[in-house]
């Protein structure tokens, strides 16, 4: 009932789907893709997960954390040299940085980076490449922007998880979507997940929508993604297409200790504990209370649940997964094993990470017994 009411507040169509000990035990479908000519929202729709991809990227970090071929605390530069000799903004100049960048603050979003898709140095290596550069070559460009503060000192969204991106490729030797096809996609039965927007997938891509607040309504938009910034580059921050039955598969791994319904093992226990503690202190964890997400801090790449008594979340300690920029919305519990996936298609909705992600959240414990 409440899935079929977001038709009023504005929502066109959306998807909900929760697992529970590697079982569907909940599905929902509603709604268009495309108000003009009244399509039906049905599976087989795709949509862009915009930072929903963060959780995929992160995971595979912490694959190689496990495997001891990364450490979260290496300095950047061991694996991108370019980022040795980074600048810090300083009142109208700019100084040399004090402070050494690490995997750590990539993850937890504290390594002063910003997400300015248009930084000159990216304007720059977009059109020297024709806008055909690679993940590799934006993150050598992002190298050149000055930092907003020193790495470790704030929280601030940004370009983080793409440079990630980068790391994974050299630490595996793989081209990102090649490493997550691998280690990911292919053992978890993800058919249906990837960069590429293959003719199948955009035949199939959810209409994309802009929100407007003030009146709740959503007017249609083009099913582009403005953070694929080129044809080669492969985006760990927000470049991936998925469905809701492949996404929710990822999800149920991770809800089940790390371990697939047919026994394929994404992470260890250790390393999820590892993935959803609080990494924010002091100013950091003022920055993430402005994104009001109440109850909340955040850890390596996700959001984790740290109090439940004032936010009136009716999830465990511990619960965590994160959204995307079109209202996916993500969550992981591992001491119910319980997983759910919730789609829409909706840009700058923020009555969605408001009011829905909470909503849909307490209704399904509530529904489960839980």
């Amino acid at each position: 009932d409440y899935l079929n009411s977001l038709e009023k507040c504005g929502i066109p169509g959306c998807d909900c789907a929760v697992y529970h000990n590697h079982k569907p035990v909940f599905r929902h479908i509603t709604g268009y893709s495309d108000t003009a000519s009244k399509k039906l929202l049905t599976q087989t729709n795709t949509y862009w997960l915009y930072s929903a991809t963060k959780l995929i990227t992160c995971t595979a970090v912490m694959q190689l954390v496990e495997q001891g071929r990364i450490g979260l605390d290496d300095p950047v530069y061991q694996y991108l040299p370019e980022f040795e000799t980074m600048k810090v903004k300083e009142g109208s100049g700019v100084r040399p940085a004090k402070n050494v960048m690490t995997i750590r603050h990539l993850l937890s979003m504290q390594s002063g980076l910003n997400y300015n898709l248009e930084a000159p140095s990216i304007l720059k290596v977009l059109e020297a490449s024709e806008y055909e550069a690679t993940t590799r070559q934006l993150v050598a460009a992002l190298a050149n922007e000055p930092l907003d503060f020193e790495p470790g000192t704030r929280f601030q969204y940004s370009f983080s998880h793409d440079v990630l991106g980068a790391v994974i490729e050299v630490v595996s030797g793989q081209q990102l979507g090649k490493y997550f096809d691998e280690h990911l996609f292919t053992p978890l039965g993800m058919k249906n997940t990837g960069f590429e927007l293959t003719p199948e997938r955009k035949a199939n891509l959810a209409g994309q929508f802009e929100y407007h607040m003030e009146s709740k309504t959503s007017t249609p938009m083009p099913s582009k993604n403005r953070y694929v910034l080129f044809k080669n580059c492969e985006s760990g921050g927000a470049g991936l297409i998925s469905t809701v039955d492949d996404f929710i598969l990822f999800l149920d791994a991770m809800c089940n200790e790390g371990l697939s319904a047919d026994g394929y093992r994404v992470l260890s226990m250790d390393a999820i504990n590892l993935m959803r503690q609080d990494q924010l202190k002091g100013e950091s964890k003022k920055d993430f209370d402005a994104w009001c997400r109440h109850g909340y801090s955040y850890a390596l790449g996700v959001r984790t649940l740290i109090e439940r008594q004032n936010s009136g979340a009716r999830s465990p300690l511990g619960e965590f997964g994160w959204d995307g920029a079109a209202g996916a919305f993500a969550l992981i519990d591992t001491e119910n094993h319980l997983a759910l996936f919730y789609a829409q298609h909706v840009l700058n909705c923020g009555y969605a990470y408001d009011v829905i992600h909470p909503k849909v959240r307490d209704l399904t414990y509530e529904m489960m017994g839980l």
